[in-house]
């Protein structure tokens, strides 16, 4: 199955999942509860507030090696968005990718995605626990803060 096969597809639409491809083209499905939803929305709030000019992208599609995956907040610079709009599924990573930890994740799948989203070009991965607390990655590894805001608060 295609990225664009899934968004058109009547089945999937209104779904209280987050959706995403492998690279074999079958649909992972992912709960997302209120509680993710409400740090999508402080995350966002954060990167608005302390990001250069750019775009908060909530569920921000991006072709992977591995499929599509979704980060599920994402901010991507004017510059970005000039270059790439909105086309869905993005193959190039925004800048900043951020994926709020369920509880049905594994670090496994989540080291798999910070590899993924910086192969893309990501500059910069957040890892939000349902704590609020936030660890940040780039392509030397992990790091105790961000390069793109001081003194992030959730």
């Amino acid at each position: 199955m295609q990225w664009a096969e899934v968004i058109d597809n009547p089945y999937f639409k209104d779904l209280p999942f987050k959706i995403e491809l492998n690279r074999f083209g079958q649909v992972l499905m992912s709960p997302a509860s209120n509680q993710h939803g409400n740090l999508e929305y402080r995350v966002g709030r954060a990167l608005e507030r302390g990001c250069p000019e750019g775009e908060i992208i909530i569920e921000c599609s991006i072709q992977t090696t591995d499929g599509v995956k979704v980060a599920d907040v994402a901010w991507a610079s004017t510059d970005f968005i000039q270059q790439y709009g909105y086309s869905t599924p993005y193959t190039q990573a925004p800048e900043i990718c951020v994926e709020i930890i369920s509880p049905s994740n594994t670090d496994e799948e989540m080291q798999l995605k910070i590899a993924l989203y910086l192969a893309q070009g990501a500059r910069e991965i957040w890892l939000v626990d349902t704590k609020a607390s936030i660890r940040f990655f780039n392509v030397s590894g992990e790091q105790h803060k961000s390069s793109w805001l001081s003194n992030v608060k959730l």
